[in-house]
């Protein structure tokens, strides 16, 4: 018998030798590129900013005071709760809606395609779409355009009397003349402060009103000459009318006649203004609608997690796609032939049997979201990138720098090692369980 064996128990060894051999390589890369570093971060915390001094626990306590890393890790907290199951959800919807659409291999590419961009390239694609100023940024030129369909704003937002105006200001910000108007006298309503490039496209040179008998006349412009001349509280002919100002007659408080000027300024309003103030209502002065601060402090982390969205809801579309193509067609069928609605049909048969592949989507960006470094860097601003803070960025500010803190840096990455863990954990099991059916 022991003969027997010895031949057995040599080739064991023989192919666990060879076995070893083939993952030696991979196992000294495992242990330089992973256990190593792991282990020495978690040494390295457990000292002070130097290196020379033991300080126990106290680097992990100073994340719990620090008002820096709270905010990090609430806005970590916030990143897994929407950007996975947004970008999952958005790569349900495509997968199968375009399923239904003969173009819809074409969808699947253009959303597919933000995948081939870095993240730092698509963080500069998104500082400029995301900039303050309409004429750059494109999601302030839409949302601008949307609002001033509604609500269009003045053409004279920095318009104000000049010197020994006949206006004096009113409240809310309009305008009105210190004296009543008389019927058959020509009133000016001089004004100054907008710059000649701001004036409306088309504006024309502003003419004096001639005097109407029964009538209140006058003319709105700009009181002021380019390259100097000209005459205070008079039309001269090179200065520029407001057209389309809006003018207003008050007597007891009350609107009795209205009239907006013509191109060249003038304006003529009924017998019924005899004897009126006349206003210029706030209307005329409001400022243009500049559109959302994208990166100020309460919309930057939505905002970011917006471009990463638009990163990656391709990649869950084209996974989610493809457990789609492995859902029996029958079922669905069979579903619809009982009489369930489309929407029972994708509720009650599609999503179940998509919830291994779409476990596997939604864990995976968990994973990929608490990294998350590179568009947080590259989009938010230095004013508020306190507020667009994540647990990456902040192990890189304080890691990295003329004050680095070398011990609180792997203390973070100790913290951020630990959050990350449990859902690989989670992913490894259902992966195994998967494997085993």
């Amino acid at each position: 018998m022991a003969a027997t064996a010895s031949p057995k128990s040599a080739e064991v060894r023989r192919r666990r030798l060879v076995a070893a051999a083939f993952l030696l390589p991979a196992l000294v890369l495992l242990g330089a590129l992973v256990v190593q570093p792991i282990g020495y971060s978690v040494y390295r915390s457990l000292f002070d900013r130097s290196g020379g001094t033991f300080v126990g626990a106290d680097n992990y306590l100073e994340i719990l005071r620090d008002d820096s890393i709270r905010t990090a890790l609430r806005n970590t907290a916030l990143w897994v709760v929407l950007a996975p199951t947004t970008a999952t959800a958005l790569g349900l919807i495509f997968a199968v809606l375009t399923e239904r659409v003969r173009w819809g291999t074409a969808f699947k590419l253009l959303v597919f395609m933000p995948m081939a961009i870095s993240m730092l390239a698509a963080g500069i694609i998104f500082r400029l779409v995301y900039d303050h100023d309409p004429h750059r940024g494109v999601a302030n030129a839409v949302w601008v355009g949307v609002h001033d369909t509604f609500a269009e704003s003045s053409a004279f937002p920095k318009a104000r009397p000049g010197r020994d105006s006949p206006l004096v200001p009113a409240d809310g910000g309009a305008f009105v003349t210190r004296d009543p108007v008389r019927a058959g006298v020509p009133v000016l309503l001089p004004l100054v402060g907008v710059a000649a490039e701001a004036l409306p496209e088309g504006t024309r040179p502003a003419k004096a009103a001639g005097a109407e008998p029964g009538r209140v006349t006058g003319t709105a412009w700009q009181d002021f000459t380019r390259g100097g001349g000209g005459r205070t509280n008079t039309v001269d002919p090179a200065e520029s009318a407001y057209a389309g100002m809006r003018i207003e007659a008050i007597k007891d408080g009350r609107v009795v006649d209205a009239a907006t000027a013509r191109a060249d300024g003038t304006f003529t309003l009924s017998a019924k203004a005899d004897g009126a103030l006349l206003r210029l209502p706030a209307s005329n002065f409001r400022e243009a609608y500049s559109g959302v601060e994208w990166l100020g402090p309460a919309l930057v982390t939505p905002a970011i997690i917006g471009a990463y969205v638009w990163m990656w809801a391709g990649f869950a579309m084209v996974l989610i796609g493809a457990g789609l193509a492995a859902v029996p067609r029958e079922l669905l069928e069979a579903a619809r032939v009982d009489g369930a609605s489309e929407w029972q049909v994708f509720r009650r048969i599609t999503v179940p049997l998509l919830a291994p592949v779409l476990a596997v989507v939604l864990v995976t960006l968990v994973i990929n979201v608490m990294k998350i470094f590179d568009l947080v860097f590259v989009i938010a601003p230095g004013a508020v990138q306190d507020d667009a803070n994540v647990l990456a960025f902040q192990l890189y500010r304080t890691s990295f720098g003329t004050n680095a803190d070398p011990g609180l840096g792997s203390a973070i990455a100790v913290l951020l090692l630990a959050l990350v863990a449990p859902v690989m954990f989670y992913n490894i099991r259902r992966m195994r369980r998967e494997a085993r059916r």
